[in-house]
């Protein structure tokens, strides 16, 4: 005998396995962005655009510690020489944990130092290199804020080659997690010693002695993404006090060169909890970020001319000219798999006479768009004309009117 189920019931059954089917769609539709971080400011950077991928309180000035010695070794690196012989002061000698331990008047080649700082993150390093580019620590440290303005840091003061706490007139030493990303970028892309600075920071372990050869010394890699991602390609480590621990390392995967940077990734005993981090947010864009070639369209746009004398310089002809899109500088993308670039573009549909060859008569507007209609400009090209063309003038007509009686 066959059990019937009264009509309702079935109803309602069925609804609820549309809505929990429903439910689960929309749940897979959804872009799963990095949660839980554990920094206080994080950022996952494209680093071949500066473009942000993702941001948690990125725009947020924090002390840095350490990750301010990448700065310090791309400025050594683009104003010094290698082989540069190093004297130390007692200043680089008073710095505190963690350090080379080096002596006032000991003398070293520049290379190792850099490696002393970048390897251990040997603070007397720090400032001995500081003291012989600069002059002095507070002289270098202009030359850090000049490079972080033209890298487009917008928050971020230096006060210290090394990165340990302090303050001035201006404020504290710190940085933002967009900015920090972008001086990475800028030091493994953009400086003409990006190659150098590479070599260096993957270096997993370098000895060397002072010049007179009276003592030795060690330094070994502590950047532990070399080791647990065999993409990763640099990195460096920071903690204070104040900053708490503190990272900032690229991985480069598939064409694709991703950066990320952590402030604030917290106190002890808490060491570990960047690597985490980091896991989370590389994996996060190696998931959802694919790599594409972006040219503009190049197109060639007829704009009639007001005024205008035509190329066959009968001023009752339709004046009209070329424009073309100028600024078609191919570059690689990161594009999420729910982002698609569209634009838009401001020309008229007529200009006045005169126009001069290479004259701006119109824009055109490139945009990353998702797939909830949000957008973010990416470039923008200019409309410039081909050739020049005059305004044409009683003459025109007379010279013109003359031609056609007499010949």
């Amino acid at each position: 005998m066959k059990t019937k189920f009264p009509k309702r019931i079935c109803a309602f059954f069925c609804c609820c396995l549309v809505l929990i089917r429903l439910d689960a769609v929309t749940v897979c539709a959804q872009t799963d962005e990095p949660k839980e971080l554990y920094a206080l400011s994080a950022c996952l950077m494209d680093g071949r655009t500066g473009r942000v991928l993702y941001e948690k309180n990125g725009l947020e000035k924090r002390a840095n510690a350490s990750t301010t010695k990448i700065m310090t070794c791309i400025l050594a690196l683009e104003l010094g020489d290698l082989e540069d012989e190093v004297v130390i002061s007692a200043r680089a000698q008073r710095q505190p944990q963690v350090k080379l331990h080096v002596k006032e008047g000991e003398r070293f080649r520049m290379r190792d130092l850099l490696y002393a700082m970048m390897l251990e993150s040997d603070n007397d390093a720090a400032v001995a290199i500081a003291e012989h580019i600069g002059g002095s620590v507070e002289t270098f440290a202009e030359l850090m804020n000049k490079k972080a303005e033209q890298i487009g840091c917008e928050q971020t003061h230096f006060i210290t080659p090394n990165g340990l706490d302090d303050t001035d007139h201006e404020g504290f030493h710190g940085t933002t997690a967009v900015d920090l990303a972008k001086i990475l970028s800028y030091c493994i892309t953009t400086s003409p010693k990006a190659q150098e600075f590479l070599q260096l920071t993957q270096t997993q372990d370098h000895t060397f002695s002072d010049l007179d050869q009276k003592r030795q010394f060690n330094c070994n890699n502590h950047n532990t993404l070399l080791h647990q991602m065999s993409d990763a390609i640099t990195g460096k480590t920071g903690f204070t006090s104040d900053a708490g621990y503190c990272y900032v390392g690229a991985v480069e995967n598939n064409g694709r060169l991703f950066v990320v940077s952590l402030l604030g990734c917290g106190w002890p005993n808490n060491k570990n909890y960047k690597w985490r981090d980091c896991a989370k947010l590389f994996a996060y864009g190696k998931e959802h970020y694919e790599s594409i070639d972006f040219l503009p369209e190049g197109d060639r746009i007829c704009l009639r001319v007001d005024g205008g004398l035509a190329t066959s310089q009968n001023p009752f002809d339709r004046a009209e000219i070329t424009v073309r899109e100028s600024g078609q500088n191919a570059s690689q993308l990161l594009l999420r798999d729910d982002e698609s670039i569209r634009y838009s573009q401001e020309i008229p549909k007529m200009i006045a006479a005169p126009v001069y060859e290479g004259m701006e008569l119109g824009r055109r507007k490139y945009y990353i768009c998702d797939s909830d209609g949000e957008k973010e400009l990416l470039t923008i090209t200019a409309f410039t004309a081909d050739t020049d063309m005059s305004e044409k003038n009683a003459g025109d007509y007379l010279k013109y009117l003359t031609k056609e009686i007499f010949c």
